[in-house]
């Protein structure tokens, strides 16, 4: 059994622990916060973009456009959101490995990593990462989204892959998080569906042209598509840590709980010991 001194040290360097994971959970507590209120204003205008995307793809004639055309290769790009720290759960382990289900084997794929631990993890199982984006998990922004979303578009109007999905954690409420693996290009139908769409019916109109306006439109759906996915996946990220924080303060709770009982029982058993010999030493000498 322990010293009663090192009971105490060890008390007292939990409890420190303790404090650290408390402040570090009131500090998510409050970044969850904010990131919600972002996600809270945004969230009608990325849903907007993607009703309009769809609303795009039931335009007669669309599908010769590049942006609509089904795929005809292998080469897949994964755009996978994850954080650049830990200390949040599985969080960050969840989206990488829903992403990670999504690829076939017989599929080339490319990842751009939002985050460092999405890096880690793809470079762990030996896929190709293309480009890391550590700045933008820390803190995005639509200037951010726009600039994923040109080299997303160059990626994929170059020829060099054939498909983008997009890998993130939706936010539901605090206690439900939610991977999400969705396909970015070509936007419309999934490609076995893709030569069935529904190319005689002209539900939009296009002015001036129908090429200028998919030449616009999609690359600023996309753009808002991605910067909602970054604001669900902060939101979730802080979310997850908050909560990972707050089971680490109930652990250090317990166990500052356990050496103090601890302690007291080798305080008595000290005491006691004390006592007995005191009773031992008055009987030698009467």
């Amino acid at each position: 059994m322990p010293s009663k001194k090192a009971i105490k040290l060890r008390k007292a360097s939990v409890g420190t622990i303790k404090q650290i994971v408390k402040a570090m959970n009131m500090v998510a507590a409050t970044k969850l916060q904010r990131s919600k209120a972002r996600l809270v204003a945004g969230r009608p205008l990325f849903k907007e973009a993607g009703r309009i995307l769809t609303e795009l793809g039931m335009a007669g004639g669309v599908r010769d456009h590049v942006f609509f055309r089904a795929p005809k290769g292998r080469r897949t790009a994964y755009v996978v959101i994850t954080s650049n720290r830990g200390l949040c759960g599985s969080y960050n382990t969840n989206v990488s490995a829903a992403a990670l289900r999504h690829m076939e084997a017989d599929r080339e794929e490319q990842i751009l990593a939002v985050g460092a631990r999405g890096r880690d993890y793809f470079q762990r199982h030996k896929k190709r990462v293309l480009q890391t984006y550590p700045k933008i998990a820390e803190a995005a922004f639509y200037e951010d989204a726009q600039a994923l979303c040109k080299t997303v578009l160059d990626l994929y109007t170059s020829g060099e892959v054939d498909e983008v999905y997009l890998a993130f954690t939706h936010f539901e409420s605090v206690l439900s998080h939610v991977p999400q693996v969705v396909r970015l290009l070509p936007v419309g139908e999934e490609a076995e569906e893709g030569a069935e769409s529904v190319q005689g019916n002209q539900v939009v109109g296009f002015e001036p042209t129908q090429d200028e306006v998919l030449n616009h439109a999609v690359p600023a759906c996309i753009s808002a598509v991605l910067y909602g996915a970054m604001q669900e996946s902060s939101s979730a990220e802080h979310a997850a840590r908050m909560l990972s924080m707050d089971a680490a303060k109930k652990s250090a709770a317990d166990i500052i709980e356990d050496l103090t009982r601890l302690y007291n029982r080798k305080r008595q058993a000290g005491i006691t010991q004390e006592i007995t010999e005191i009773i031992g030493g008055a009987n030698v000498t009467n």
